[in-house]
């Protein structure tokens, strides 16, 4: 019996020995991690967008609780959640400034040349790859939807071949301007009601050929606009949303209709100006 109850004890004893010796070392190597982390994590929308410029949201609540980024680095989680984080951090945290993303592009299928029936993969970056596109303009939008697989929000749809946001659904998170090839989104203040619709650095006669509504860079915005918010430079136009006014006399007076202009209802972007319904010749 003796043979059998000593080995036993000598297991039992060794391993007390060493369960004993690991919490101690479990608890001498622990690594201390921040309470805030996990709140902060709790605090974010969760999406994983990269709007803020890191992977994720917990790469991002580290990097708040850390100090290397603002309270109110989350753009989709507006001053709500950047105050929230603010008291969690014990700072005051700063404003963020809604934006939303917008398509810098009119060429919608009556109104933009094409050269050529694209019949690939569903893809603007692929699309990208063969000849730059059917559109003969080269910078206007591909409407093959890489924008709207991109958005997490479902706030993009493409409608007669040029993406178009829903303001109601954008969290100007920036997916969408990352996922574009040709750099046509940008994001813009929420309320801006003016926008240039075109990306093209053509030459005014060569906008013409390719699109009945691309910015042939005339200059009659710039010199029309009482605020000086217009700028043009390689022939297209640029509005300065810190000096704009929404005015509207750029709309009034563009001779190929691609200043757009809206009203801000009910959350919703509202455009309040006809575009042009001929095709191009």
């Amino acid at each position: 019996m003796n043979d059998i109850l000593i080995p036993v004890g000598v297991l039992a004893g060794l391993g007390l020995f060493f369960g004993i010796v690991l919490a101690i070392a479990a608890k001498a190597f622990a690594v201390k991690t921040d309470e805030r982390i996990e709140a902060i994590t709790e605090l974010l929308p969760g999406a994983n967008c990269g709007g803020c410029g890191y992977s994720g949201c917990a790469q991002l609540a580290e990097a708040i609780a850390k100090g290397e980024a603002k309270p109110n680095a989350c753009s989709v989680g507006g001053n709500a959640v950047a105050k929230a984080i603010g008291r969690i951090m014990g700072v005051e945290a700063e404003r963020t400034v809604r934006e939303r993303a917008q398509v810098m592009c009119s060429g919608t299928g009556n109104l933009a040349t094409k050269k050529y029936v694209y019949r690939g993969v569903a893809d603007c970056v692929a699309a990208q790859q063969l000849g730059g596109g059917d559109k003969l303009c080269s910078y206007g939008c591909i409407g093959l939807g890489t924008c709207v697989a991109a958005c997490p929000y479902d706030a993009i749809e493409v409608v007669d071949g040029v993406a178009v946001v829903d303001s109601r659904k954008c969290r100007g998170c920036g997916a969408c301007v990352r996922s574009c090839p040709r750099g046509l989104i940008e994001m813009i203040p929420y309320g801006a009601t003016q926008w240039v619709a075109c990306k093209s650095q053509e030459k005014g006669a060569a906008t013409r050929a390719q699109c009945r509504v691309g910015c042939i860079g005339c200059r009659i915005c710039e010199r029309n606009c009482p605020e000086k918010a217009i700028e043009v430079s390689n022939f297209l136009a640029k509005i300065d949303y810190s000096k704009c006014t929404g005015c509207n006399i750029c709309v009034e007076k563009c001779p190929q209709k691609t200043i757009w202009s809206a009203k801000i209802d009910s959350g919703r972007l509202v455009i309040t100006r006809e575009m042009p319904k001929e095709k191009v010749k």
